[in-house]
C-alpha cells in the first residue's frame, strides 16, 4: 500500500479486486473488513491497515496488466458462462483479477481490452470521460442517404433515450460509426432504427488504440506507450494517427 491514506474503494480497485463501482458494492454487502472490523463507504486506509475481502488479505502494490484482444464473433464478453460457451477469458485463466473493459455483444467482433486495473476500467467506461469507440459496420438496405447520416450524427431516439451526437463516415457497403457512449448493442440499434440492419460489426478503435493487424482470437499485452495512446488520443503524433487510419481503411474498406 502507498504511504498516503486513500479511499478504500480506490485501494481495492488499484489492487485489482474490482472496479471502484464494484468495490463499493463489496463494501456495502459487508464482504470487506479493515483491521478485522466491517468496512464502511468513504473510509480511508493506509499502509498500516489490513484490508480483507471475504477474509482474504489484499496486498498493496500490484503490477497491473492490460491486453488488447481481437474478440471473435460468437465469443461472450464475460468472465465465465454457466452453459460452457466460449468467453474472452478462456485464454487467460492464469491471470488473476483480469476482466473485460466494457462489452462487445456475442455477434460483434474486434478490439476488446482486458485488464486487472480497476481504475483503468473506470476511466474507459464512465460516460464523463467520453472516450471514442469506432466501429466498422456492414449493413443491409443499400447505401445510407445523407438524411440518414445526418440523423445518426444528430442523435437517434432509442428505447433508453436519445443517443449522443456521433460521427458517421461512408465505407464501402456500410459505415464507420464513432460514439462516446457505451449502451448495450448501441451501434446495431442506431442503424436498425434508420432501416439498415447490421450484418457484421467490428470495433476498430478505442481512444487512441487501434486494432491494426491483430487477427481474430489474437491478443497482445499493452506497454506504457500503448496505454498513453489509449488514454490520450489527442497526443498521438499526426503521422502515427494517419498511418493507423490508413491501415484500417485498407483492411476494412
Amino acid at each position: 500500500m502507498s504511504g498516503e491514506p486513500e479511499r478504500l474503494q480506490k485501494f481495492l480497485a488499484r489492487s485489482g479486486v474490482a472496479s471502484r463501482r464494484a468495490a463499493e458494492d463489496l463494501i456495502r454487502s459487508g464482504r470487506v473488513s479493515v483491521n478485522d472490523l466491517p468496512a464502511t463507504l468513504g473510509m480511508s486506509v493506509g499502509p498500516q491497515d489490513e484490508v480483507r475481502v471475504d477474509g482474504e488479505l489484499i496486498g498493496g502494490h500490484v503490477e497491473h496488466v492490460t491486453y488488447m484482444l481481437y474478440k471473435r464473433r460468437g465469443v461472450l464478453t464475460t468472465v465465465s458462462d454457466e452453459k460452457g460457451r466460449p468467453t474472452v477469458l478462456d485464454g487467460f485463466r492464469d491471470v488473476p483479477g483480469l476482466h473485460p473493459v466494457g462489452r462487445l455483444d456475442r455477434d460483434s467482433e474486434g478490439l476488446l481490452l482486458l485488464t486487472t486495473d480497476g481504475d483503468l476500467t473506470l476511466r474507459l467506461t464512465h460516460p464523463r470521460y467520453g472516450h471514442e469507440k469506432v466501429y466498422r459496420a456492414w449493413i443491409d438496405g443499400g447505401a445510407p442517404s445523407d438524411e440518414v447520416l445526418d440523423a445518426l450524427e444528430d442523435g437517434i431516439e432509442l428505447e433508453d433515450g436519445v443517443t449522443a451526437p456521433a460521427r458517421v463516415d461512408r465505407a464501402g457497403v456500410g459505415v464507420y460509426v464513432t460514439i462516446t457512449e457505451g449502451r448495450n448493442r448501441q451501434v446495431r440499434r442506431m442503424l436498425d432504427a434508420v432501416g439498415h440492419a447490421v450484418t457484421r460489426l467490428v470495433r476498430v478503435r478505442v481512444g487512441g488504440l487501434w486494432l491494426e493487424d491483430l487477427r481474430p482470437g489474437e491478443a497482445r499485452q499493452l506497454d506504457e506507450r500503448d496505454l498513453h495512446d489509449l488514454l490520450n488520443p489527442g497526443l498521438v503524433p499526426d503521422n502515427v494517427w494517419e498511418r493507423r487510419a490508413r491501415l484500417t481503411r485498407e483492411r476494412w474498406g
